[in-house]
Protein backbone atom coordinates (compact mmCIF):
# COMPACT_ATOMS: atom_id res chain seq x y z
CA UNK A 1 0.00 0.00 0.00
CA UNK A 2 1.36 3.52 -0.76
CA UNK A 3 1.19 5.81 2.31
CA UNK A 4 2.44 8.84 -0.18
CA UNK A 5 -0.87 10.45 -0.50
CA UNK A 6 -2.31 9.61 3.15
CA UNK A 7 0.85 11.48 4.07
CA UNK A 8 0.25 14.46 1.47
CA UNK A 9 -3.72 14.48 2.52
CA UNK A 10 -2.34 14.62 6.24
CA UNK A 11 -0.05 17.58 5.38
CA UNK A 12 -2.73 19.85 3.75
CA UNK A 13 -5.43 19.04 6.46
CA UNK A 14 -2.55 20.22 9.10
CA UNK A 15 -2.01 23.59 6.51
CA UNK A 16 -5.38 24.14 6.60
CA UNK A 17 -5.62 23.73 10.33
CA UNK A 18 -3.15 25.79 10.93
CA UNK A 19 -4.30 28.45 8.53
CA UNK A 20 -7.80 28.41 10.39
CA UNK A 21 -6.30 29.19 13.56
CA UNK A 22 -4.32 31.98 12.51
CA UNK A 23 -7.11 33.29 10.95
CA UNK A 24 -9.10 33.00 14.58
CA UNK A 25 -6.09 34.14 16.29
CA UNK A 26 -6.17 37.72 14.60
CA UNK A 27 -9.68 38.38 15.24
CA UNK A 28 -9.93 40.07 18.52
CA UNK A 29 -13.31 39.96 19.78
CA UNK A 30 -13.98 43.22 21.93
CA UNK A 31 -15.91 41.67 23.92
CA UNK A 32 -12.68 39.29 25.39
CA UNK A 33 -11.22 42.44 26.89
CA UNK A 34 -13.78 43.77 28.87
CA UNK A 35 -16.55 45.38 26.63
CA UNK A 36 -19.81 45.32 27.43
CA UNK A 37 -21.89 46.87 24.80
CA UNK A 38 -24.31 48.10 27.36
CA UNK A 39 -24.18 51.75 25.94
CA UNK A 40 -23.79 52.43 29.89
CA UNK A 41 -20.05 51.23 30.64
CA UNK A 42 -17.24 53.64 28.62
CA UNK A 43 -16.35 50.53 26.26
CA UNK A 44 -13.35 52.33 24.91
CA UNK A 45 -10.71 51.03 27.12
CA UNK A 46 -11.91 47.58 26.26
CA UNK A 47 -11.51 48.13 22.49
CA UNK A 48 -8.09 50.18 22.99
CA UNK A 49 -6.71 46.63 24.89
CA UNK A 50 -7.64 45.13 21.86
CA UNK A 51 -6.40 46.98 19.63
CA UNK A 52 -2.89 46.84 21.58
CA UNK A 53 -3.05 43.37 22.28
CA UNK A 54 -3.37 42.65 18.28
CA UNK A 55 -0.62 45.65 17.58
CA UNK A 56 1.81 43.58 19.76
CA UNK A 57 0.71 40.29 17.09
CA UNK A 58 1.68 42.20 14.22
CA UNK A 59 -1.93 43.27 13.69
CA UNK A 60 -5.42 41.68 12.93
CA UNK A 61 -9.40 42.32 13.00
CA UNK A 62 -10.58 44.48 16.02
CA UNK A 63 -14.30 42.66 15.69
CA UNK A 64 -16.74 44.42 17.71
CA UNK A 65 -20.61 42.41 17.42
CA UNK A 66 -24.11 43.97 17.71
CA UNK A 67 -24.63 46.01 20.66
CA UNK A 68 -24.38 49.47 21.93
CA UNK A 69 -20.68 50.79 22.52
CA UNK A 70 -20.36 53.85 24.83
CA UNK A 71 -16.50 55.17 24.25
CA UNK A 72 -14.07 58.02 24.49
CA UNK A 73 -10.97 58.06 22.46
CA UNK A 74 -10.06 54.94 20.55
CA UNK A 75 -6.34 55.00 19.57
CA UNK A 76 -5.62 53.74 16.12
CA UNK A 77 -2.56 51.27 15.39
CA UNK A 78 -0.64 50.25 12.23
CA UNK A 79 -1.94 47.35 10.75
CA UNK A 80 -5.93 46.77 12.39
CA UNK A 81 -8.76 46.54 10.67
CA UNK A 82 -11.71 47.57 13.56
CA UNK A 83 -14.68 45.69 12.19
CA UNK A 84 -18.42 46.88 13.06
CA UNK A 85 -21.16 43.91 13.13
CA UNK A 86 -24.39 44.60 11.77
CA UNK A 87 -25.93 46.32 14.97
CA UNK A 88 -22.74 47.25 16.42
CA UNK A 89 -22.85 51.15 17.53
CA UNK A 90 -20.06 53.17 18.54
CA UNK A 91 -21.25 56.22 20.34
CA UNK A 92 -19.69 59.05 21.36
CA UNK A 93 -20.42 59.38 25.08
CA UNK A 94 -20.87 62.72 26.86
CA UNK A 95 -17.29 63.80 28.90
CA UNK A 96 -17.79 63.69 32.34
CA UNK A 97 -15.63 65.76 35.03
CA UNK A 98 -13.15 63.28 35.88
CA UNK A 99 -12.93 61.40 32.29
CA UNK A 100 -13.15 62.01 28.61
CA UNK A 101 -11.54 62.24 25.38
CA UNK A 102 -7.64 62.92 24.60
CA UNK A 103 -6.27 66.35 24.77
CA UNK A 104 -5.58 67.67 21.89
CA UNK A 105 -2.22 67.55 20.73
CA UNK A 106 -0.04 71.15 20.57
CA UNK A 107 0.25 72.85 17.25
CA UNK A 108 2.12 75.82 17.06
CA UNK A 109 0.81 76.29 13.39
CA UNK A 110 -2.57 76.37 14.55
CA UNK A 111 -3.45 80.30 13.73
CA UNK A 112 -3.84 79.97 9.57
CA UNK A 113 -6.59 77.24 10.01
CA UNK A 114 -9.32 76.48 12.47
CA UNK A 115 -8.92 74.52 15.84
CA UNK A 116 -10.26 71.76 14.01
CA UNK A 117 -8.52 71.85 11.74
CA UNK A 118 -5.46 72.12 13.68
CA UNK A 119 -5.79 68.90 16.09
CA UNK A 120 -6.49 64.63 15.95
CA UNK A 121 -6.19 63.23 19.22
CA UNK A 122 -9.39 64.69 20.84
CA UNK A 123 -11.35 62.72 18.80
CA UNK A 124 -13.72 59.90 19.09
CA UNK A 125 -11.51 57.50 16.64
CA UNK A 126 -7.96 58.91 15.92
CA UNK A 127 -4.56 57.32 14.56
CA UNK A 128 -1.60 59.46 13.84
CA UNK A 129 1.78 58.23 11.65
CA UNK A 130 0.02 54.98 10.95
CA UNK A 131 -0.28 52.73 7.85
CA UNK A 132 -2.20 49.51 6.87
CA UNK A 133 -5.64 50.92 8.58
CA UNK A 134 -9.38 49.44 7.34
CA UNK A 135 -12.83 50.48 9.19
CA UNK A 136 -15.26 48.34 7.91
CA UNK A 137 -18.70 46.57 8.23
CA UNK A 138 -22.39 47.52 8.42
CA UNK A 139 -22.29 49.09 12.02
CA UNK A 140 -22.65 52.90 12.84
CA UNK A 141 -20.80 55.53 14.25
CA UNK A 142 -22.95 58.05 16.34
CA UNK A 143 -20.93 61.27 17.41
CA UNK A 144 -23.48 61.98 20.44
CA UNK A 145 -21.34 63.00 22.85
CA UNK A 146 -19.21 65.36 20.37
CA UNK A 147 -19.54 68.83 19.70
CA UNK A 148 -19.72 70.61 16.97
CA UNK A 149 -18.22 73.51 18.15
CA UNK A 150 -14.37 74.50 18.20
CA UNK A 151 -14.09 73.38 21.65
CA UNK A 152 -10.86 74.05 23.66
CA UNK A 153 -11.78 72.56 27.13
CA UNK A 154 -9.70 69.25 28.41
CA UNK A 155 -11.52 66.05 27.21
CA UNK A 156 -14.05 67.52 24.66
CA UNK A 157 -14.12 65.83 21.75
CA UNK A 158 -15.30 67.16 18.12
CA UNK A 159 -14.25 64.96 15.04
CA UNK A 160 -15.50 61.50 14.68
CA UNK A 161 -12.58 59.85 12.89
CA UNK A 162 -9.22 61.65 12.65
CA UNK A 163 -6.27 60.80 11.01
CA UNK A 164 -2.64 62.73 10.21
CA UNK A 165 0.25 61.30 7.96
CA UNK A 166 -1.16 57.89 7.81
CA UNK A 167 -0.80 55.72 4.61
CA UNK A 168 -3.38 52.85 3.27
CA UNK A 169 -6.54 53.89 4.66
CA UNK A 170 -9.76 52.22 3.63
CA UNK A 171 -12.99 53.39 5.16
CA UNK A 172 -16.08 51.36 4.22
CA UNK A 173 -19.51 50.45 4.34
CA UNK A 174 -20.83 51.73 7.67
CA UNK A 175 -23.08 54.68 8.93
CA UNK A 176 -22.33 57.90 10.59
CA UNK A 177 -24.67 60.05 12.41
CA UNK A 178 -23.56 63.76 14.29
CA UNK A 179 -20.70 63.76 14.10
CA UNK A 180 -19.54 67.28 15.42
CA UNK A 181 -17.12 69.35 13.60
CA UNK A 182 -15.73 66.66 10.89
CA UNK A 183 -17.28 63.19 10.64
CA UNK A 184 -13.63 62.52 8.95
CA UNK A 185 -10.55 64.67 8.98
CA UNK A 186 -8.03 63.07 7.03
CA UNK A 187 -4.67 65.29 6.83
CA UNK A 188 -1.60 64.56 4.92
CA UNK A 189 -2.83 60.53 4.21
CA UNK A 190 -1.72 58.79 1.03
CA UNK A 191 -3.68 56.38 -0.57
CA UNK A 192 -7.02 56.94 1.14
CA UNK A 193 -10.20 54.99 0.25
CA UNK A 194 -13.98 55.56 1.59
CA UNK A 195 -16.40 53.59 -0.45
CA UNK A 196 -20.19 53.63 0.30
CA UNK A 197 -20.25 55.42 4.04
CA UNK A 198 -23.30 56.85 4.68
CA UNK A 199 -23.00 59.87 6.38
CA UNK A 200 -25.74 62.08 8.44
CA UNK A 201 -24.32 64.82 10.36
CA UNK A 202 -23.86 68.34 12.17
CA UNK A 203 -21.32 69.99 10.38
CA UNK A 204 -19.03 69.08 7.82
CA UNK A 205 -18.86 65.88 6.58
CA UNK A 206 -15.56 64.06 4.71
CA UNK A 207 -12.44 67.12 4.81
CA UNK A 208 -9.66 65.71 2.50
CA UNK A 209 -6.70 67.78 3.72
CA UNK A 210 -3.14 67.91 2.26
CA UNK A 211 -3.25 64.30 1.28
CA UNK A 212 -2.29 62.50 -2.10
CA UNK A 213 -4.17 59.34 -4.14
CA UNK A 214 -7.70 59.47 -2.92
CA UNK A 215 -10.41 57.86 -4.08
CA UNK A 216 -13.90 59.04 -2.83
CA UNK A 217 -16.94 56.50 -4.22
CA UNK A 218 -20.52 55.65 -3.47
CA UNK A 219 -21.28 57.66 -0.44
CA UNK A 220 -24.05 59.11 0.70
CA UNK A 221 -23.32 62.55 2.85
CA UNK A 222 -26.11 64.77 4.33
CA UNK A 223 -25.04 67.92 5.87
CA UNK A 224 -27.18 70.69 6.16
CA UNK A 225 -24.94 72.62 8.45
CA UNK A 226 -21.56 72.65 6.69
CA UNK A 227 -19.97 70.74 3.23
CA UNK A 228 -20.48 67.69 2.67
CA UNK A 229 -17.52 66.53 0.55
CA UNK A 230 -14.85 69.21 1.07
CA UNK A 231 -10.74 68.94 -0.23
CA UNK A 232 -8.88 71.02 1.81
CA UNK A 233 -4.96 72.60 1.85
CA UNK A 234 -4.27 74.03 4.66
CA UNK A 235 -0.98 74.70 7.00
CA UNK A 236 -1.91 72.28 10.04
CA UNK A 237 1.06 69.52 9.30
CA UNK A 238 3.53 73.42 9.39
CA UNK A 239 4.49 72.90 6.04
CA UNK A 240 3.07 73.62 2.01
CA UNK A 241 1.60 69.90 0.96
CA UNK A 242 -1.20 69.23 -1.69
CA UNK A 243 -4.25 67.82 -2.11
CA UNK A 244 -3.62 65.84 -5.55
CA UNK A 245 -4.84 63.05 -7.17
CA UNK A 246 -8.88 62.82 -6.21
CA UNK A 247 -11.20 61.19 -7.56
CA UNK A 248 -14.82 61.83 -6.47
CA UNK A 249 -17.74 59.63 -8.24
CA UNK A 250 -21.40 58.31 -8.03
CA UNK A 251 -21.33 60.26 -4.86
CA UNK A 252 -24.67 62.02 -3.00
CA UNK A 253 -24.36 64.79 -1.03
CA UNK A 254 -27.39 67.05 0.77
CA UNK A 255 -28.78 69.56 2.92
CA UNK A 256 -31.85 67.61 3.91
CA UNK A 257 -32.58 68.21 8.07
CA UNK A 258 -29.73 66.55 10.20
CA UNK A 259 -30.34 62.58 10.70
CA UNK A 260 -33.58 62.61 8.08
CA UNK A 261 -31.65 60.92 5.73
CA UNK A 262 -30.23 58.27 7.36
CA UNK A 263 -33.79 57.13 9.27
CA UNK A 264 -36.04 57.83 5.95
CA UNK A 265 -38.29 60.92 6.29
CA UNK A 266 -35.99 63.26 4.61
CA UNK A 267 -37.05 66.66 6.10
CA UNK A 268 -36.46 70.13 5.47
CA UNK A 269 -37.89 72.10 8.59
CA UNK A 270 -34.53 73.96 9.22
CA UNK A 271 -33.79 75.98 6.27
CA UNK A 272 -30.73 77.97 7.74
CA UNK A 273 -27.14 76.97 8.24
CA UNK A 274 -25.49 78.17 11.72
CA UNK A 275 -23.88 81.10 8.79
CA UNK A 276 -27.23 81.84 8.16
CA UNK A 277 -26.69 80.77 4.05
CA UNK A 278 -29.53 78.20 4.13
CA UNK A 279 -28.49 74.58 3.55
CA UNK A 280 -24.75 73.66 2.97
CA UNK A 281 -23.98 70.28 1.89
CA UNK A 282 -22.13 70.77 -1.16
CA UNK A 283 -18.46 69.61 -2.42
CA UNK A 284 -16.07 72.15 -2.55
CA UNK A 285 -12.78 72.75 -2.97
CA UNK A 286 -10.87 74.88 -0.39
CA UNK A 287 -11.47 77.00 1.75
CA UNK A 288 -8.26 76.28 3.60
CA UNK A 289 -5.94 76.97 0.73
CA UNK A 290 -2.23 77.25 1.66
CA UNK A 291 -1.21 74.28 -0.33
CA UNK A 292 -2.59 73.67 -3.52
CA UNK A 293 -5.52 71.35 -5.35
CA UNK A 294 -3.76 69.09 -8.58
CA UNK A 295 -5.38 66.48 -10.87
CA UNK A 296 -8.61 66.19 -9.23
CA UNK A 297 -11.66 64.70 -11.00
CA UNK A 298 -15.53 64.72 -9.66
CA UNK A 299 -18.04 62.83 -11.90
CA UNK A 300 -21.26 61.48 -11.66
CA UNK A 301 -22.66 63.12 -8.36
CA UNK A 302 -25.73 64.79 -6.78
CA UNK A 303 -26.48 67.49 -5.43
CA UNK A 304 -29.96 68.31 -3.86
CA UNK A 305 -31.41 71.13 -1.48
CA UNK A 306 -27.71 72.89 -0.98
CA UNK A 307 -25.52 74.83 -2.14
CA UNK A 308 -23.72 74.58 -5.60
CA UNK A 309 -20.24 73.40 -6.40
CA UNK A 310 -17.31 75.81 -5.07
CA UNK A 311 -13.46 76.14 -5.90
CA UNK A 312 -12.14 78.37 -3.93
CA UNK A 313 -8.56 79.21 -3.49
CA UNK A 314 -7.94 82.22 -1.44
CA UNK A 315 -4.54 81.37 0.91
CA UNK A 316 -2.00 81.26 -2.16
CA UNK A 317 -2.41 77.70 -3.07
CA UNK A 318 -2.62 76.74 -6.99
CA UNK A 319 -5.52 74.53 -8.39
CA UNK A 320 -4.99 73.67 -11.30
CA UNK A 321 -5.98 70.63 -13.75
CA UNK A 322 -9.58 69.78 -12.67
CA UNK A 323 -12.43 67.59 -14.11
CA UNK A 324 -15.80 67.95 -13.18
CA UNK A 325 -18.52 66.51 -15.05
CA UNK A 326 -21.97 64.31 -15.02
CA UNK A 327 -23.41 66.29 -12.59
CA UNK A 328 -27.34 67.06 -11.68
CA UNK A 329 -28.12 69.51 -9.01
CA UNK A 330 -31.75 70.43 -7.53
CA UNK A 331 -32.98 72.89 -5.53
CA UNK A 332 -29.55 75.32 -4.96
CA UNK A 333 -29.71 77.49 -2.51
CA UNK A 334 -26.61 79.59 -4.23
CA UNK A 335 -24.85 79.86 -7.18
CA UNK A 336 -24.77 76.68 -8.73
CA UNK A 337 -21.47 77.33 -9.61
CA UNK A 338 -18.68 79.49 -7.97
CA UNK A 339 -15.18 79.40 -8.70
CA UNK A 340 -13.17 82.06 -6.37
CA UNK A 341 -9.54 83.17 -6.60
CA UNK A 342 -9.14 85.45 -3.72
CA UNK A 343 -6.16 87.04 -1.22
CA UNK A 344 -7.24 85.95 2.23
CA UNK A 345 -3.86 84.54 2.74
CA UNK A 346 -4.49 82.57 5.95
CA UNK A 347 -0.55 81.55 5.37
CA UNK A 348 2.93 82.27 6.41
CA UNK A 349 4.22 86.01 6.02
CA UNK A 350 5.18 86.34 2.68
CA UNK A 351 2.94 83.49 0.50
CA UNK A 352 2.54 84.69 -2.53
CA UNK A 353 -0.87 84.47 -4.27
CA UNK A 354 -2.42 80.99 -6.02
CA UNK A 355 -3.22 80.74 -9.05
CA UNK A 356 -6.66 78.67 -10.76
CA UNK A 357 -6.22 77.14 -14.24
CA UNK A 358 -7.17 74.57 -16.76
CA UNK A 359 -10.49 73.73 -15.55
CA UNK A 360 -12.99 71.99 -17.62
CA UNK A 361 -16.57 71.53 -16.12
CA UNK A 362 -19.21 69.68 -18.45
CA UNK A 363 -22.84 68.12 -18.80
CA UNK A 364 -24.02 69.77 -15.62
CA UNK A 365 -28.02 69.84 -14.98
CA UNK A 366 -28.84 72.42 -12.54
CA UNK A 367 -32.94 72.95 -11.79
CA UNK A 368 -34.29 75.10 -9.22
CA UNK A 369 -31.52 77.46 -8.59
CA UNK A 370 -31.63 80.14 -6.76
CA UNK A 371 -31.31 83.80 -9.18
CA UNK A 372 -29.74 86.20 -6.48
CA UNK A 373 -26.22 84.81 -7.39
CA UNK A 374 -26.36 83.21 -10.48
CA UNK A 375 -23.36 81.71 -11.59
CA UNK A 376 -19.77 83.14 -10.23
CA UNK A 377 -16.06 83.21 -11.65
CA UNK A 378 -14.04 86.06 -9.96
CA UNK A 379 -11.10 86.45 -9.34
CA UNK A 380 -9.39 89.78 -7.87
CA UNK A 381 -7.23 92.69 -9.61
CA UNK A 382 -3.99 91.00 -10.66
CA UNK A 383 -4.80 87.77 -10.22
CA UNK A 384 -6.96 85.80 -13.06
CA UNK A 385 -8.77 82.89 -13.39
CA UNK A 386 -7.88 81.37 -16.09
CA UNK A 387 -8.44 78.54 -19.11
CA UNK A 388 -12.02 77.05 -17.92
CA UNK A 389 -14.23 75.88 -20.08
CA UNK A 390 -17.75 75.37 -19.46
CA UNK A 391 -19.43 72.91 -21.56
CA UNK A 392 -22.95 71.68 -22.29
CA UNK A 393 -24.73 72.82 -19.31
CA UNK A 394 -28.19 73.50 -18.49
CA UNK A 395 -29.39 76.14 -15.79
CA UNK A 396 -32.88 76.25 -14.54
CA UNK A 397 -32.78 79.97 -12.53
CA UNK A 398 -35.99 80.91 -10.20
CA UNK A 399 -34.81 84.68 -11.98
CA UNK A 400 -37.12 87.91 -10.48
CA UNK A 401 -34.95 90.42 -10.39
CA UNK A 402 -35.05 93.75 -12.37
CA UNK A 403 -32.83 96.07 -14.78
CA UNK A 404 -31.80 98.09 -11.39
CA UNK A 405 -30.46 95.03 -10.32
CA UNK A 406 -28.35 94.96 -13.75
CA UNK A 407 -26.65 97.85 -12.07
CA UNK A 408 -25.19 96.90 -9.35
CA UNK A 409 -21.26 96.65 -9.26
CA UNK A 410 -20.28 93.82 -6.86
CA UNK A 411 -17.52 94.69 -3.74
CA UNK A 412 -14.10 93.05 -4.72
CA UNK A 413 -13.96 91.21 -0.62
CA UNK A 414 -10.24 90.25 -1.46
CA UNK A 415 -9.63 89.34 1.72
CA UNK A 416 -13.12 87.85 2.71
CA UNK A 417 -14.45 84.52 3.35
CA UNK A 418 -15.51 83.19 0.22
CA UNK A 419 -19.26 82.94 -0.39
CA UNK A 420 -21.41 83.90 -2.88
CA UNK A 421 -23.48 85.87 -0.93
CA UNK A 422 -20.28 88.10 -0.27
CA UNK A 423 -20.65 90.07 -3.42
CA UNK A 424 -24.28 90.74 -2.56
CA UNK A 425 -27.38 90.00 -5.46
CA UNK A 426 -25.35 89.81 -8.48
CA UNK A 427 -25.85 91.96 -11.55
CA UNK A 428 -26.22 88.95 -13.83
CA UNK A 429 -28.92 86.41 -14.38
CA UNK A 430 -26.44 83.62 -15.74
CA UNK A 431 -22.69 84.31 -14.93
CA UNK A 432 -21.07 87.35 -13.57
CA UNK A 433 -17.14 86.84 -14.89
CA UNK A 434 -14.93 88.77 -13.35
CA UNK A 435 -10.44 89.54 -13.28
CA UNK A 436 -10.57 86.24 -15.85
CA UNK A 437 -9.06 85.03 -19.30
CA UNK A 438 -9.19 82.22 -21.77
CA UNK A 439 -12.97 81.27 -20.62
CA UNK A 440 -15.00 79.52 -22.98
CA UNK A 441 -19.04 78.52 -22.76
CA UNK A 442 -19.87 75.82 -25.40
CA UNK A 443 -23.29 74.80 -25.59
CA UNK A 444 -25.05 76.34 -22.26
CA UNK A 445 -28.82 76.61 -22.12
CA UNK A 446 -30.68 78.73 -19.49
CA UNK A 447 -34.00 78.81 -18.19
CA UNK A 448 -35.81 81.22 -15.90
CA UNK A 449 -39.02 80.29 -14.05
CA UNK A 450 -39.86 84.00 -13.52
CA UNK A 451 -39.00 86.94 -15.69
CA UNK A 452 -35.17 88.12 -14.98
CA UNK A 453 -34.29 92.10 -16.39
CA UNK A 454 -30.43 91.65 -15.32
CA UNK A 455 -28.65 90.68 -18.54
CA UNK A 456 -27.39 87.08 -19.08
CA UNK A 457 -23.49 87.73 -18.37
CA UNK A 458 -21.51 90.42 -17.28
CA UNK A 459 -17.73 90.80 -17.32
CA UNK A 460 -15.22 93.00 -16.05
CA UNK A 461 -11.72 92.60 -16.81
CA UNK A 462 -11.81 89.74 -18.70
CA UNK A 463 -9.99 88.91 -21.41
CA UNK A 464 -10.97 86.74 -24.69
CA UNK A 465 -13.96 85.12 -23.52
CA UNK A 466 -15.68 82.63 -26.17
CA UNK A 467 -19.06 81.77 -26.97
CA UNK A 468 -20.53 78.69 -28.42
CA UNK A 469 -23.80 77.42 -29.09
CA UNK A 470 -24.40 79.52 -26.32
CA UNK A 471 -27.23 82.49 -25.95
CA UNK A 472 -25.16 85.68 -24.89
CA UNK A 473 -28.65 88.13 -24.65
Amino acid sequence: MNSKPNKKRIYLLLTLLASCLYLQAATYNVRDFGAKADGKTIDSPAINRAIEAAAQDGGGTIYLPAGEYACYSIRLKSNIHLYLEQGARIIAAFPGKEEGYDLAEPNEHNKYQDFGHSHWKNSLIWGIGLENITISGPGLIYGKGLTREESRLPGVGNKAISLKDCRNVTLKDFSMLHCGHFALLATGVEHLTLLNLKVDTNRDGFDIDCCRNVRISQCTVNSPWDDAIVLKASYALGRFKDTENVTISDCYVSGFDKGSVLDGSWQLDEPQAPDHGYRTGRIKLGTESSGGFRNIAITNCIFEHCRGLALESVDGGHLEDIVISNITMRNIVNAPVFLRLGARMRSPEGTPAGSMKRILISDINVWNADSRYASIISGVPGTYIEDVTFRNIHLYYKGGYNAEDGKRVPPEQEKVYPEPWMFGTIPAKGFYIRHAKNITFDGIRFHFEQPDGRPLFVTDDVENIEYYHTPTE
